[in-house]
């Protein structure tokens, strides 16, 4: 069985814990395990970006004495953030912190390898504000033996004859670890964040015209689903060659920057359809770095999305045009990202990667899983993952579990139901007509407040209502009965479905006619 994250996390950089120890007295356990929560094993923006492992933010001093940093959303938006030329570093800026911030004296006070009693006087100080913090520090010491590294430490202490504080261990240069002599991961960075997996909308390769169904159309990048999203740099050393504000265009907004390999060939990497562009021609970026954020501006663009392309550019001047999911496999392999792009439940990059031994990466799902990713992950762009609002976990659920029954209805094959997901998702619509064949129409929808709504269209009248919690109630009892069969709960989904559009068509009706009787009525008057 392999090494979980975050043991592979702490083998990594136990020796920069074990030393903060020997020089503050802070358990080697506690630093690692902080570290492990607030940077994601290493691998949040704000570590891979600025090596800030442990969420710390830039104060006034830091800032007035010349120190780096990044600026990230937060609890608040736009947020500065330290920034360290190493890990080192900000293990080193951790424990200063620590040592110097009287809110943290009683812990001092404790043994060197009380990593409990220090873990709850770090989560009484306020360190972080989610509930539980010291609980869920224990849980990662404890599940990964964590404390072995304190004891470590006490037990060379002892037999040198020394105790924590003097044992004159001046932190030395510390270097930024590579495993295996690959490139660190804060050289390269995805072209935005994502914890989880990129969603593709549509790839590389020729597809159906958005805006013309009746023709083909090569499609030179990957449409990517995000709105109002910071985009970042791909590369360091990279240098921004073209910006166009001009909205209207076809690509809209963009911004395209180019890296230099060693072998004399470029790679340029175009973002489009952005809402603005935050540098300009000329400028040095390097990865992570923000470029502008995402939007929807274009005369070629059917809704929020980042329009990523990339290009080759060989010694002689000759381009072509990339598939962006290769050069997304590139990078992050060179830098270690474990980021999938998913397109109707396939990693698109999977392609283009091999493991140690030369075999191809294979990651793809079943309908069902797919459509479950979709739902539960923020990183979909969708904006329902993790909702603590009960109706619009009714709603998550409703839409879930109506898509399945919706795409089971024409027999359809497992590429064609997960197509059918992604549509839906990424439209955030379900087209509800073969469940209910009376109509033209009818489509179950959430908007971006998190509503759902029925909509449908009989003869040249349309409706549209919005769902009540008592009737999302109603649809989610039928939907998680497991003692119906799909072919019940398409019964039982129909009728309510259809009570709700014959009531709003009457009452439809019925303003009209009163309508009507009261314009009478006035002309009689007159």
């Amino acid at each position: 069985m392999g090494k979980s994250k975050n043991q592979e996390y702490a083998e990594q950089y136990a020796q920069y814990a074990k030393e903060q120890m020997v020089k503050y007295g802070i358990p080697a356990s506690v630093t690692l395990a902080q570290g492990i929560l607030e940077s994601a094993n290493g691998q949040s923006q704000l570590a891979r970006k600025e090596n800030n492992h442990f969420g710390i933010k830039a104060s006034a001093v830091w800032l007035a004495q010349g120190g780096k940093y990044g600026v990230y959303t937060d609890d608040k938006p736009n947020e500065k953030f330290c920034a360290y030329d190493n890990v080192g570093e900000s293990f080193e800026h951790h424990s200063k912190v620590l040592v110097d911030n009287k809110r943290y004296a009683q812990c001092f006070t404790l043994a060197p390898d009380d990593y409990k009693g220090w873990t709850e006087e770090i989560a009484k100080a306020g360190y972080a504000s989610g509930s539980d913090y010291d609980k869920k520090l224990q849980q990662i010491i404890e599940r990964n033996g964590l404390d072995k590294y304190d004891k470590e430490v006490m037990l060379q202490l002892q037999s040198e004859g020394k105790s924590i504080g003097q044992a004159n261990a001046e932190m030395k240069e510390l270097q930024p670890i590579v495993a295996d002599d690959k490139i660190l991961a804060t050289e390269y960075s995805l072209p935005l964040k994502r914890d989880d997996f990129l969603f593709v909308t549509s790839p590389f390769g020729v597809r159906e015209d958005p805006l013309d169904p009746s023709k083909k159309q090569m499609h030179s990048g990957m449409d990517i689903r995000c709105d109002k999203e910071i985009l970042m740099a791909t590369e360091s050393n990279g240098k921004v060659v073209k910006v166009n504000h001009n909205g209207q265009t076809e690509a809209g907004k963009s911004v395209t920057v180019e890296y230099e390999r060693e072998d004399l060939t470029k790679v340029q990497v175009t973002y489009a359809h952005l809402d603005s562009v935050t540098v300009k021609v000329g400028d040095t970026v390097k990865a992570g770095q923000q470029l502008g954020i995402s939007g929807n501006t274009g005369t070629r663009t059917t809704g929020p999305h980042l329009h990523l392309e990339v290009k080759t550019i060989q010694a002689d001047g000759s381009s072509r045009n990339v598939d962006p999911a290769a050069y997304l496999a590139e990078i992050s392999q060179k830098g270690n990202i474990q980021i999938q792009a998913l397109h109707n439940g396939t990693d698109l990059m999977a392609k283009f990667q091999t493991t140690e031994h030369g075999t191809q990466i294979d990651h793809t799902m079943t309908a069902d899983d797919w459509m479950k990713k979709l739902l539960s992950s923020e990183d979909s762009g969708i904006g329902l993952g993790g909702s603590h609002d009960p109706i619009i976990d009714f709603a998550v659920t409703a839409f879930s579990s109506l898509m399945m029954l919706a795409v089971e209805i024409d027999k359809k094959s497992e590429e064609e139901k997960i197509d059918e997901i992604s549509d839906a998702v990424d439209k955030k619509s379900i087209d509800l007509t073969s469940l209910l064949p009376n109509y033209k129409s009818c489509t179950l929808d959430i908007n971006d407040k998190g509503e759902t709504l029925i909509r449908a269209t009989a003869g040249d009248k349309t409706v549209s209502h919005t769902l009540s919690s008592n009737e999302l109630s109603r649809l989610s009892v039928v939907l998680n009965n497991n003692e119906l069969t799909d072919e019940s709960k398409r019964l039982r989904v129909a009728g309510i479905v259809n009570s709700v559009i014959l009531t709003k068509f009457a009452s439809q009706n019925f303003e009209q006619g009163m309508s009507q009787g009261q314009g009478q009525e006035e002309s009689l008057k007159r």
